[in-house]
């Protein structure tokens, strides 16, 4: 059977053979068993409705081992044997250029270069899923295959739902994922209604489709590094041979050292994974893998006396490396954290003083000690962080809920107020007052003719617009213009491309609609060889409410609200987006975000030229204008130069309030 045909059957027509386990591939780790004998039955009885009943016997004692095994039902069976990776666009099977875009990143967001548990169907961060079991994946792509434009899929948190008629100005896909009652969004729920089929975790991309591999993580990371040091340095003062010191190689697919070496530092990434921390040193991703700590300690000293360019990964546990520089006297400029605490009892963070493997084992045969040994290894480790800061390191959070955890563990992170965090969000910090207030976010691109020539064009293209942007741009953005600018041209050189070909940068809505004209143009012109689907990351100005991370710097109390991410993702679906998502969780974990995205394709039509200007602008827009009314002084500025472009945009705006007036009133000196 060719592998479009393949496509459209969907679910088999014969029971294949059951699958070999193969461990050549990294797995997730076991879940939890969490389920009473009776829900256990009910997760057989769920997984069994997407096969006819003849098989149903062979399967359920089947699923029955893969429950009890490995703590889900994957259907390993009905994983497919050909290639899992993006193909050009017209290798798919589709009624519709927009079906076939979908199918493509689909399969980006599920080859084993780009996933981080591929037969699992988990893209990164430990848990963010695409499906929840390969019945999904095979159903989902029959449909985007059957799909004309004038029907749209829906997906309830990787379950098909199915095609229903529409419009072509309706998004072709809409989907959801783990939208639980509000009482009912505890990390233990999660466990349990993931185990019984009904919902996932789709992370911020993986679940909407829009994971581009490691590089839209290296350019975040890179424009946080570089603007962390710019806020810590004397004018003047250099870079090089300053330590950034953090930890995680896998989930977050080891961003920070090829982002130090971008920015110029000393990066020391600690990784407990064997297998991770050797991908990384494989891929390209660390210069030097070391895995005893006096080696380490004398080779970042050299590092620092010859101000080096150089990331090291250290082949352990990140809490004995803070502890190993302060005795010997490393000095850390900059440390951070990017294990993916979101998931902090299931392989997200593990514990100092345990093996890789010990950690594995306990986390399943005794979740309460795993606990218990997570949040001691939090306190020292914070205490070892602390010690540093002493000593004149800035320490930020990274979004990943490490001073979350850490607070709930007892650790000394909080401020002497008791109600804030003793360090920063890089977002309250950094991203924030720097990037999104001003409408600077994740913007990026696929090719899906799976061209480099075609991404070098697009790279071209979108070079010209900064370029030519920068000239005319208000001074509070010119930084962000220029680093954008810096990127673009060495992105080719730096060898970001894992997949799809794919770029991201940070752009604002004017940007982002020139650079997104522009390819729109070049596609109808020819030069672009095929479409190309425009997206982002959820970690933007609009498309989050994370008050531990994305919104983190808004100050008026609404940032534990979610309308926002909600009127987003809304506003997006009907001002010409092909897909929108919206997921309960993501960086900081499930019930503590709410975040949206959007997936747009450009085929060189006037109807996309239409969408794009409506829609781009709406979706960042609609960011700066909530964070303009919480009273944001750069959303304030974004917003009123926005209002002097766009005649036929009105917003509510903020007044000011003299607070002598409210100090008065409620008898505060």
């Amino acid at each position: 059977m060719t592998f479009q045909e393949s496509i459209v059957q969907g679910i088999p027509l014969t029971l294949p053979p059951k699958a070999v386990y193969d461990t050549s591939v990294s797995h997730a780790p076991k879940r939890k068993d969490i389920l009473k004998a009776g829900e256990k039955k009910l997760a057989i009885q769920n997984a069994l409705r997407y096969f006819p009943t003849a098989w149903h016997e062979e399967l359920a004692s089947e699923f029955l081992e893969e429950l009890q095994t490995y703590g889900r039902i994957y259907m390993y069976r009905f994983r497919p044997t050909y290639a899992m990776y993006a193909r050009p666009i017209e290798d798919y099977p589709a009624k519709c250029v927009q079906a076939a875009a979908i199918m493509l990143m689909i399969q980006n967001n599920l080859d084993p270069a780009v996933a981080q548990h591929p037969h699992e169907l988990i893209t990164y961060g430990g848990n963010g899923a695409v499906f929840q079991n390969w019945a999904q994946y095979l159903l989902t792509m029959k449909y985007l295959a059957l799909m004309t434009d004038e029907q749209t899929l829906h997906m309830y948190s990787g379950h098909p739902m199915g095609l229903f008629p529409s419009s072509k100005e309706a998004p072709r896909v809409v989907v959801t994922n783990g939208m639980m009652i509000p009482n009912y969004s505890q990390p233990d729920d999660w466990e349990k209604y993931n185990a019984l089929g009904v919902t996932q975790y789709g992370q911020m991309t993986a679940g909407s489709y829009m994971y581009i591999g490691p590089q839209g993580i290296v350019h975040g990371t890179t424009i946080t590094v570089m603007n962390a040091f710019r806020k810590i340095l004397d004018e003047g003062h250099q870079i090089a041979g300053k330590v950034f010191l953090t930890s995680g190689l896998g989930g977050m697919s080891g961003a920070q050292p090829k982002a130090g070496n971008i920015a110029g530092c000393i990066t020391v990434c600690a990784e407990i994974n064997p297998a991770a921390a050797k991908k990384r040193l494989q891929q390209g991703w660390v210069d030097l893998l070391i895995d005893d700590l006096d080696t380490l300690a004398t080779r970042v000293h050299k590092a620092i006396r010859e101000q080096e360019c150089v990331s090291i990964a250290y082949l352990g546990n990140v809490v004995e490396v803070w502890e190993k520089f302060f005795q010997a006297g490393v000095p850390v400029c900059l440390g951070s954290d990017q294990t993916s605490l979101h998931n902090p009892w299931a392989g997200g963070y593990y514990p100092v003083g345990l093996t890789f493997q010990e950690s594995n084992r306990l986390m399943v045969a005794d979740p309460d000690a795993f606990r218990q040994a997570v949040q001691h290894s939090l306190v020292r480790h914070v205490e070892a962080i602390n010690r540093h800061v002493s000593r004149g390191t800035y320490f930020f959070d990274y979004g990943n809920a490490f001073l979350l955890e850490s607070s709930r563990a007892g650790a000394a992170v909080m401020h002497e107020d008791g109600q804030q965090f003793r360090y920063p969000s890089y977002v309250q910090d950094i991203l924030g007052p720097r990037c999104f207030d001003y409408g600077f976010g994740p913007f990026r691109w696929v090719c899906t003719s799976g061209s480099p020539q075609d991404l070098q064009t697009t790279d071209q293209i979108a070079l010209n617009v900064l370029q030519a942007l920068h000239q005319q741009a208000y001074p509070e953005i010119r930084q962000q213009l220029a680093d954008n600018i810096r990127w673009i041209q060495q992105a080719d050189q730096n060898k970001l491309v894992v997949g799809s070909q794919a770029r991201i940068l940070y752009a604002d809505a004017l940007g982002r609609i020139q650079i997104a004209r522009a390819f729109n143009q070049a596609i109808g012109e020819g030069r672009i060889q095929a479409p190309i689907v425009l997206g982002r990351d959820h970690h933007d100005v609009s498309g989050t409410d994370s008050p531990y991370r994305e919104t983190s710097n808004i100050y008026d109390g609404s940032k534990f609200t979610a309308d926002m991410a909600i009127h987003n993702v809304i506003g997006d679906s009907f001002r010409g987006a092909t897909w929108v998502s919206i997921h309960n969780g993501g960086g900081v974990g499930w019930g503590e975000v709410i975040n949206g995205g959007f997936g747009l394709v450009l085929d060189g039509t006037e109807a996309a030229d239409r969408k794009l200007s409506n829609m781009l602008f709406y979706d960042v827009n609609n960011g700066i204008a909530r964070r303009a009314w919480a009273r944001n002084k750069e959303a304030r500025q974004a917003i009123e130069i926005e209002l002097q472009r766009s005649t036929d945009l009105q917003i509510t705006t903020a007044q000011d309030v003299d607070h002598a007036i409210l100090d008065h009133l409620l008898g505060q000196s």
